[in-house]
């Protein structure tokens, strides 16, 4: 179990997941994820799947069960959207795009990519980002100094991880692509 703050658990449930549907270029493929529930007291667990296509291509995303509990319109509106590819930067290292998923006024997610490193702590929860960047071998592409992210250049910030490490890309996720409506709906988070 890893927590996120003080009302989130992340909960790995399953190795081996079969998949069948789109890569995140779109081509229809094959592959296995790796899912994980994120949970928190008195909400329905939501299922997160961090699936490794056959054509090389892994990306992780808030996955739709057979049976879609009662939540709010715009978490709802994050199943099977928003997806975090994954990329090699090297033999040994992966990459996720710090993207924000923002909740809107109609209940869609909209993606922002270029953020000022304060917007971005901001949007993840500033103590739950520099913990996330505090992890071995983890680092926040541009750096930026936790204790005062700069807050006047746009970039599109990525979370560089080791490759043999199956955590941080689910908790990046979740504090990219989920957090931010998390946040607005009230499903227990604490920053």
């Amino acid at each position: 179990m890893i927590a996120i703050g003080s009302a989130l658990a992340l909960r790995h449930a399953r190795s081996y997941v079969p998949k069948r549907g789109s890569t995140t270029s779109g081509v229809p493929d094959a592959g296995f994820a790796t899912e994980w529930h994120l949970e928190a007291a008195g909400r329905p667990r939501l299922t997160i799947h961090d699936t490794r296509w056959d054509n090389g291509e892994r990306d992780v995303v808030l996955q739709q069960g057979s049976l879609l509990t009662e939540m709010p319109a715009a978490l709802a509106n994050l199943h099977g959207r928003h997806r975090a590819g994954i990329a090699e930067v090297s033999a040994e290292q992966r990459r996720i795009r710090a993207f924000l998923s923002l909740p809107q006024p109609d209940g869609r997610p909209r993606m922002k990519r270029s953020l000022t490193t304060a917007q971005l702590s901001a949007g993840c929860g500033r103590s739950l980002l520099r913990q996330l960047v505090a992890r071995p071998g983890v680092s926040l592409t541009p750096s930026f100094d936790p204790a005062d992210p700069q807050d006047a250049e746009r970039f599109q910030h990525a979370v560089v991880f080791e490759d043999e490490d199956r955590e941080t890309p689910f908790i990046a996720y979740v504090l990219t692509r989920l957090m931010p409506t998390l946040r607005h709906t009230g499903w227990g988070c604490d920053e």
